[in-house]
């Protein structure tokens, strides 16, 4: 969308408005309190006529992993704000690279923590100024501190909160604590572990290290995105024994020499059957019985038990792999278009978009919105890790898990509790992918 395309600036009335003290949203409440509609509530009836119009013929260009690229979620915006997303869903290093070297191609960059760290310092997008976000404080304390709860130590790895915040609107530097600056608006994160074939593996699987057992030779498969991949692989040497971290997500060069070396004569004694990239090729490995033990995404282990097929996501002594992603702005975006960015990034943390998230066995960014739009059943087999009072269905309505069963791993709390490490880039990164691509052709 070229620029001579864009929406007017606001209304003079709003303008006005804004020159006498009142930000647009203080603006959009108070008209609605006028009004005496529900502003907030999450449809477009809930903002005054003047903003709607505004805002309904909009169009947003959203980019970013197919995780969270999905079409629900721009028919609900379309829905309730009146906004036009057009989705392009790529893979890791794909969104990495357009981020940067077609900035003018995009509004909206959904994209992961660790992606953040390789996009921002670019230049290619804007701090968000957290008063414009009626939700911001539900934000879960992960992603402003690193801390589930004030007892959590953080985790190693490119940390969410880490690359979270810069110290000023026109700053592209990090800053080493919470500011009123956010890089990325965190929308979805989860807890990564290998999945598993129960009925196949024929023992209990109880460490990262489990996937190198001989008795699985030829049946084993590792995610194939060099900067998650390495992640997993180090989950593996270092509950082997074999290599000692110093931090896992950023690797000296003879750390990275040891860990690849590991996996190239694993690869030579044929320990793996694949390598994997799109979420299709493990769920496809994992339900043909190809492979028995592998990297993983949560859906996809759900997406194997809708076929009737028996898949577990193991909790392991050594914790989680975690990974969290979230919304970024265009550093060209301005006037109307922005203030509608505004909108529909504090429309995705009010609650919908989180629970429907959470229903594919991810995590909503703002819990606590999150909840009222599930029933007490999903909420407590989703989040709480209770046992299931009643079937457990998926967003298209399709039966995940019977009544009875109770989630992989417990609770929220639990599961990113035991977090050990986040997907990451290292200082080593163009050594580490090089490596990486080496195991990979060996």
């Amino acid at each position: 969308m070229s620029n001579d395309l864009k929406q007017d600036k606001p209304s003079n009335e709003t303008e006005n408005s804004e020159q006498k003290g009142l930000s647009r949203r203080s603006f959009i409440k108070a008209a609605g309190a006028i009004s005496g509609v529900a502003v907030g509530s999450g449809a477009i009836t809930g903002f005054p006529m003047i903003w709607a119009q505004n805002i309904k013929d909009i169009t947003l260009r959203q980019f970013g992993t197919g995780v969270s690229n999905l079409n629900a979620i721009s028919e609900k915006a379309k829905e309730d704000l009146g906004i036009n997303l057009q989705l392009t869903a790529l893979d890791s290093d794909a969104v990495a690279q357009r981020a940067v070297t077609q900035p003018n191609s995009w509004d909206i960059a959904d994209i992961e923590y660790w992606i953040c760290k390789k996009v921002y310092p670019s230049g290619v997008m804007q701090p968000m100024d957290t008063s414009r976000l009626s939700n911001f404080d539900k934000i879960s304390p992960l992603f402003i501190d690193g801390k589930l709860t004030p007892e959590s130590t953080i985790a190693q790895g490119t940390a969410p909160h880490t690359v979270g915040f810069v110290e000023g609107k026109d700053s592209t530097t990090f800053a080493s604590s919470a500011t009123n600056w956010m890089t990325l608006i965190p929308t979805i994160y989860n807890a990564d572990t290998l999945g598993i074939r129960p009925d196949l593996v024929g023992r209990p699987i109880t460490n990262w290290r489990d996937i190198m057992d001989p008795a699985f030779k030829g049946k084993t498969s590792l995610l194939n995105i060099p900067s998650i991949g390495i992640m997993d692989a180090a989950m593996i040497c270092e509950s082997m024994g074999e290599i000692k971290y110093g931090d896992k997500g950023n690797m000296t060069r003879d750390e990275i020499d040891q860990t690849i070396e590991i996996l190239k004569q694993a690869k030579a004694n044929g320990q793996f059957r694949a390598f994997w990239k799109s979420f299709d090729e493990s769920v496809n490995l994992m339900s043909s019985g190809e492979v028995v033990i592998q990297s993983m995404w949560s859906p996809a282990v759900s997406a194997v038990r809708s076929k009737g097929i028996p898949c577990k996501y193991q909790p392991l002594e050594e914790g989680y792999r975690a990974w969290g992603g979230g919304i970024g702005l265009a550093k060209h975006l301005s006037g109307i278009e922005l203030d509608a960015a505004y909108e529909y990034i504090d429309w995705y943390l009010s609650g919908w978009v989180g629970a429907y998230l959470n229903r594919q066995g991810y995590y909503s960014a703002a819990p606590a919105t999150s909840q009222k739009y599930m029933t007490e059943n999903e909420w407590g087999f989703w989040i709480e890790g209770k046992e299931a009072q009643s079937d457990i269905l998926s967003p298209d309505g399709k039966v995940l898990e019977k009544a009875g069963a109770v989630r992989d791993g417990g609770s929220y709390t639990e599961r990113m509790g035991a977090v050990a490490c986040w997907n990451s880039v290292m200082d080593e990164n163009k050594y580490m992918v090089r490596k990486w691509n080496e195991f990979i052709a060996s």
